[in-house]
């Protein structure tokens, strides 16, 4: 017989973890709690309106008959989850030089070691055209670089079997040499196993590496308790053809920290009063000429931000937003989150690879993404971060009912690059995006991939590249639609009766792979008053020639091009006026919003 399911209940005030969690009286207090829960199939946690969390959620799987469900109780907002650390306090902060502010250094302490990974088994994998031969002498690798590939995961060298606990701090030390200097594009803690989930924060930018030994030591945050964690070095693109690299590991060990909320990871943004303004990142503390540019130091866990004067005494609320996703659900499948508000993420919102029977109904994203990504082999430091994506494969998603804005990239996505990776069932309707760089992208890569059955309908998109991250990111590219080179088979992907209005860019992007026989676009209402209306491959369109457009390409035939007549825009109330002309497109109404839910 069936276990019966069960309601968890979670208080950021006045919870006790202590206590079993199944009446609002006995409330849990933690996100960690959560985390390491046993939950099952059917379990709801229900988390109290109004309440603050910090840090990830790490949901468990349900299955085909009992989804278990993340959702809100009680009168109020939201309840907000944070992917951000919090740096408010005057004492946060001190002069470095002039109208140079720091962030105070963490403190460590040694524990005890972990694993001496100088006699731990390591492994060289390579792929996509890279190729290395890996010996060993006593402690020391030697990697010999015959093709670099293009990216950091064409070349690994890792270690597995790791024991780590959720919220200890870890050092990581090796020593290296190569006989061509370069940078480690990155390393990072893992699982050791499909689907690739962080299990902590990846260092990235590491230390020159040159021709005299040096030591490195890297530090990692843990945001699982497993053990089968995994440390790898990231060499591809970066590690040089005809170069020999020498590596010898020391040890993994536990450190303590003395800061609540340490910068363990890339910090892509800061948020000032609740998005009154927000930072602008710099790639080194020499680039920090104008208030709000900052600077985040991985050496030392630290933000270098211009300020004229303590920044906490000019602002009443700053935060850090961390690169790791809110809700890290790789691999995840029958959940749903519902009511929830996430904040100040500088990777995904909510993010991982593999998911299938996800729903997503009437949550709030702001303020997402601008995390280091990686750095290409010519230097150039790559940016992200989506609201909600859906990687590699996943099927039976849906996302209905939510309100995005202030994403550094998309609004919603689902995309992929691995081989035989399949989408298939997704489904986007009647939510509400503003001010992102693209309300929605696509693209999926390898001819052995397919896409089908993809419904993108109902949905309200206003002011696309209108976001925080435009203006700082190296391809301004404000697009409602943003359907990148796509190599995949493509079948019924359905774009209908949605609202895009006014973009930096274009309403519409197809790049330079014509995908267009798998698409489906009819009934949408477009506005573009100024510029671009429709980038088609090598062909633009502004709204004068809607109807060229139609005729070139087949989409859109009973689409029409009209101001939408929103109720109040500049309260962001995207409800349609009774006369609106795309109420005749058969659209469902957006949901409402007041000025208080952007706090």
């Amino acid at each position: 017989m069936a276990e019966a399911s069960r309601t968890f209940y979670v208080d950021a005030t006045t919870g006790d973890d202590g206590r079993d969690g199944l009446s609002p009286q006995a409330a849990w207090r933690s996100l960690r709690k959560v985390n390491i829960a046993p939950l099952r199939p059917g379990d709801t946690v229900l988390f109290r309106r109004g309440g603050v969390w910090r840090g990830q959620l790490l949901p468990r799987s349900g299955d085909e008959n009992a989804p278990i469900t993340y959702g809100a109780y009680g009168q109020g907002e939201k309840p907000v989850l944070l992917g951000s650390a919090p740096r408010s306090r005057p004492a946060d902060w001190r002069r470095e030089q002039g109208n140079v502010w720091a962030t105070l250094p963490a403190g460590y302490t040694e524990g005890d070691v972990v694993r001496d990974l100088a006699q731990a088994k390591w492994h060289c994998h390579h792929e996509a055209g890279a190729r290395v031969a890996a010996t060993r002498e006593g402690a020391v690798h030697r990697i010999e670089c015959q093709q670099s590939g293009s990216r950091g995961n064409h070349i690994q060298f890792y270690t597995i079997g790791l024991p780590i606990r959720d919220g200890q701090t870890y050092r990581f030390r090796f020593r290296a040499r190569c006989t061509r200097p370069f940078r480690i594009p990155g390393i990072a803690l893992m699982k050791q196993a499909k689907p690739w989930t962080s299990y902590g924060g990846a260092h990235h930018q590491v230390a020159r590496i040159g021709a005299e030994w040096a030591e490195v030591a890297i530090r990692f945050e843990a945001t699982r308790t497993a053990d089968d964690a995994r440390i790898t070095f990231f060499l591809g693109g970066a590690l040089p053809a005809g170069a020999t690299l020498f590596l010898e590991p020391r040890d993994l060990r536990e450190v303590h920290c003395d800061q609540p909320h340490p910068l363990c990871v890339d910090v892509g943004n800061i948020i000032f009063d609740h998005g009154a303004a927000t930072g602008v990142k710099k790639w080194s503390q020499d680039a920090l000429q104008r208030e709000g540019d900052y600077w985040y130091d991985a050496a030392t866990w630290q933000v270098k931000l211009f300020s004229p004067a303590n920044p906490a005494e000019r602002h009443k609320s700053i935060e850090l937003a961390l690169r790791r996703h809110i809700v890290d659900e790789g691999g995840r499948s029958h959940v749903t989150y519902e009511n929830l508000a996430l904040r100040y993420g500088a990777a995904h919102g909510i993010g991982g690879g593999n998911t299938h029977h996800i729903t997503v109904r009437n949550c709030d994203l702001s303020y997402i993404g601008g995390g280091h990504q990686f750095t290409r082999p010519d230097g150039h430091p790559v940016r992200f971060g989506n609201a909600i994506e859906f990687w590699d494969s996943a099927h039976d998603n849906l996302v209905e009912g939510c309100r995005i804005w202030e994403v550094y990239d998309a609004a919603l996505t689902n995309q992929g690059s691995s081989p035989g990776n399949a989408q298939v069932d997704l489904t986007y309707r009647n939510n509400v995006i503003w001010n992102c760089e693209y309300s929605f992208e696509y693209w999926n890569r390898t001819e052995a991939s397919r896409t089908e059955n993809i419904l993108f309908e109902h949905n309200t998109c206003v002011d696309a590249g209108h976001g925080w991250g435009h203006g700082q990111r190296p391809d301004p590219n404000g697009r409602h639609l943003m359907f990148y080179s796509n190599t995949a088979a493509t079948t019924r992907f359905v774009v209908r009766r949605n609202i895009f209005a006014n973009s930096t860019d274009s309403g519409l992007r197809l790049c330079s792979t014509d995908w267009s026989a798998g698409l489906d676009m009819d009934h949408n209402c477009w506005w573009q008053p100024n510029g671009t209306l429709i980038l088609w491959l090598k062909h633009t369109y502004g709204q004068g020639a809607f109807a060229e457009y139609q005729k070139a390409t087949g989409m859109d035939a009973h689409s029409i091009v009209a101001e939408p007549q929103f109720v109040d825009p500049s309260r962001r109330d995207y409800r349609l006026r009774e006369g609106s002309p795309a109420r005749r497109m058969g659209r469902l109404e957006a949901p409402s919003r007041s000025a208080q839910d952007t706090k």
